[in-house]
Order: structure tokens, then sequence, then C-alpha cells
């Protein structure tokens, strides 16, 4: 860590600062920042995140001097302990000091000239390559779940509703009891990215794990969250869970392969479904339905997570040009 000070200027080693941990003045100056967002019809998630890492940026400010020290040297410095991360999450996080700093240049809280030696960083929407689980790897990660015991009723549920119908990981954590229509075979789901609300058909198999689940396997809990936490306190899961260890916990006792060099949270089994459905030839349109993304764009990704379907883009260097000219 001393090496790293001597050549960054700043310690790279990184730490979980929640805005919890804030007292004083910067708590205070963060929650302003949040009721900022709100006010401005920012959604929730954003709000929750932005605090999250703004308060990241304050407490990092907190060893310098405090927030009304902050100049160009020390922006320097936070950009610097983000050595390490991936390309998306340097972009995040500067957006989210950036609006911060906005807020605060218009509060006086900081010099304006802050906002402007705030680096750039973006990234290609198309320039990554999602994780993606095979088929095979996926069903035995199901097959090994121990659906005798509470917690394999209730992750078996989870992760079935993922890789059948693809809900997001925090959709999953919100669903109500209210939002399943049993007679209708449906499911009704508020999207948290988007705050669209679908409707999904119930299938068989998803509708049947979790009854079981409510039946057999879920605590008795006041909530009404379908899934909950099976440790004291029993309640619903935090915003900041994003249920990745349930996965590795079953991939391994799967004896699934699980790469540090590629992710592997639940987001991947999204991942997996639409690269199923886009090599199964289901329309583009139809597969940002079910993921719930606002635009196609956002869908073609996964047009490289499929080595079939890559092949099929390629041109054949032996093939006539016709009407080029050599």
């Amino acid at each position: 860590m001393l090496e790293d000070y001597a050549v960054h200027g700043a310690v790279l080693r990184r730490y979980n600062r929640s805005v919890s941990k804030l007292d004083g003045v910067g708590a205070e100056t963060v929650a302003r920042f949040q009721e900022h967002l709100r006010s401005a019809g920012r959604s929730a998630s954003t709000v929750r995140t932005y605090g999250t890492l703004a308060g990241e940026f304050v407490a990092f400010t907190g060893t310098r001097g405090g927030l009304g020290c902050c100049d160009a040297t020390m922006i320097g410095a936070f950009v610097a302990t983000l050595t390490g991360y991936q390309f998306k999450t340097v972009e995040q996080k500067l957006c989210a000091v950036r609006s911060f700093l906005r807020f605060a240049s218009a509060a006086g809280l900081v010099d304006g000239a802050c906002l402007e030696v705030v680096p750039s960083a973006r990234s290609a929407r198309q320039a990554w390559i999602p994780s993606v689980w095979d088929p095979g790897e996926v069903a035995r990660i199901v097959e090994a779940i121990d659906r005798v015991n509470p917690c394999g009723k209730r992750d078996y549920a989870i992760i079935l509703l993922i890789t059948r119908l693809g809900l997001r990981g925090v959709d999953i954590k919100r669903l109500e009891f209210a939002d399943f229509d049993w007679p209708g075979n449906r499911l009704f789901v508020t999207q948290a990215k988007t705050g669209h609300r679908v409707q999904l058909p119930l299938m068989k198999d998803v509708g049947w794990a979790v009854i079981d689940y409510i039946r057999h396997g879920r605590p008795d809990c006041d909530c009404p969250q379908v899934f909950v936490r099976h440790t004291a306190p029993i309640g619903p899961f935090s915003d900041q869970d994003h249920l990745h260890q349930i996965l590795v916990k079953h991939a391994r006792a799967a004896h699934v392969p699980v790469s540090e060099k590629r992710r592997h949270g639940m987001h991947s089994l999204r991942h997996s479904l639409a690269t199923r459905l886009m090599e199964s030839g289901t329309p583009v349109e139809q597969i940002a339905d079910i993921l719930g993304h606002q635009s196609v764009e956002s869908t073609g990704v996964y047009l490289k997570s499929s080595l079939g379907l890559l092949a099929k883009c390629a041109l054949d260097p032996d093939a006539p040009a016709n009407g080029v000219s050599r």
C-alpha cells in the first residue's frame, strides 16, 4: 500500500464506505444530494447508487481536509484510487462524482472549478461481451440444488425465475404475493430499472417452485415480499444484496467451474437466457420485451456471446467481391 501511494499519490486499496458510516456534515450533505436527485425525477436506483458513490467521495475528502478543501489535486488523487476497476465501473463512479460536484457547487460547498477537472470516461455500449453459462452448466446447477431444505426451495424458485423468465435480481427481491395471479397463471412485475409494469406468463415449473417455497420453506414473516432471508433477523433482502452468493454456492455444489475471469452473478443467467433465445431465432424485439430493455440496442450485444451467431456474420474471404475493383 505504501508503494502504491508512492507511485500514485493515493492508497489504491479499496474499502466499502457506505453512506451510513458518514456522520455529521458529510451524511447531511449526501442526504441533501439524494433529495436533490429525487426532486429532479431520477429513479430510485439512481438515487441510491449515486448517493452511495457520493458518500465514498465525501469520505475520501474527509481524509484530506474535508469537502471545502476539494481541488484538482484531491480529485486527481480520488481518480487514482479507481485504478483496477472495470471501465464501466469507472464511468459510473465519475458520473456520480460529477453530478455530486454540480450539486455541491450550486450549494456553495465547493469551487465550481472542481467540476471542470473531473475526467470523462465514456465506455462504448457494445464494447463488452456478456458472461454466459452453457445450457448444460445451467441444468447442472439447477439439478444440484437441494430442494428438501427451506433455503434450497427458495434458491430453486429464484434461479428458475431468472433462467425461465429473465427477471432481474432486484425485481425478484421485490416480488410480493399480490404480484402473482394464480388463476390466470400470470406474474406482474414492476421493473426497478425502467419503472414499467410488465405481465409475464407463469410457467408451470416456475409456479410450482414458488408454491413449494411458500408452503414448505418460507419462514414466518409479516413482510409482503415472497422471498426473504433465512437468517435472523428474518426479513426481505437488502438493496445491496445481489444474490451472487446463492448462484456461486450451487455452482460449486454442481462442480461447475466458477472462474475469476468472468462474471458469474445472477445477472449472467439473464445473459444466458437471452443468448439461447437469440440462437433459437427469437426476434430481438421480443427478447427486449422479455428482458425489459428500453432499446433493442441493449439486446443486440448478446450476438457476441454466441460463436454460432458470430460465425453467421463472418464474410468468406475467398468469395468474389461483386462490384469491387481489384
